[in-house]
């Protein structure tokens, strides 16, 4: 599955990634009006660090999303492809292993993470099939991944509303809070066209994960899937 009808190339997004970097954690708590925190929260209780695990968190923009597994004893790393959201992080955690990557060729050896975990950035990969195998790929056998992404809310009249927050409320919330609102309404328009819950649980299947299941957040606005690789 590639993300061409967006019409934007690999480089292109990175660089709109660069712009937001700065204020990019304080506007994603705005946009989503404080549920941000608790799809972290989330994640990390379905990604399960322990003492002395290995974490790839990719997409993990300025490492935010990355503490929790820090905090839990896991050696984490945070890799992500905007050079921008990368250096902001490292202002804020230095100690952290940032590492820039492209998600559909990581910069990895085979079998070495017993957890992987992108939260809000496979549909920004231009290739998401791709990306779940690299991802299949780095991760040792028996290990994990975790998935959290925008997807289909669950209930067909809460749909409705929220399809219109999404192209007519979120730009000009963007554009007061945002260093650049024109990426948010991208950002938008990806949430738009990104696969519903079935259909990403197949194309992890086709990955090669296996045990797939997912779990729906603030009604289906957010899904969270899960797999293991064999």
């Amino acid at each position: 599955m590639t993300r061409a009808s967006l019409d934007k190339q690999p480089h292109e997004v990175a660089a709109m990634f660069d712009d937001v970097a700065a204020r990019y954690d304080l506007t994603n708590d705005v946009l989503s009006l404080g549920q941000a925190r608790l799809w972290r929260k989330a994640v990390a209780q379905a990604v399960d660090a322990r003492p002395g695990e290995r974490v790839l968190d990719l997409a993990a923009g300025t490492g935010t999303s990355s503490m929790p597994f820090a905090a839990a004893g896991a050696y984490t790393v945070p890799c992500d492809f905007s050079l921008g959201m990368l250096t902001e992080g490292k202002k804020r955690q230095p100690w952290m292993p940032l590492t820039a990557g492209d998600a559909t060729r990581l910069p990895f050896r085979d079998e070495v993470f017993d957890a992987v975990t992108i939260s809000f950035g496979l549909r920004n990969v231009q290739d998401t099939d791709a990306a779940l195998r690299e991802l299949h790929r780095v991760t040792k056998p028996g290990g994990r991944v975790v998935i959290c992404e925008f997807s289909q809310p669950t209930w067909a009249p809460f749909r409705t509303v929220y399809t219109e927050y999404l192209m007519r409320a979120l730009p000009p919330v963007a554009k007061a809070v945002s260093s650049s609102p024109d990426a948010y309404v991208y950002l938008a328009e990806s949430i738009r066209e990104w696969p519903d819950q079935p259909a990403l649980a197949r194309l992890l299947q086709q990955a090669g994960w296996s045990k797939v299941a997912w779990r729906n957040l603030t009604g289906g606005i957010v899904a969270l899937h899960r797999g293991i690789r064999r």
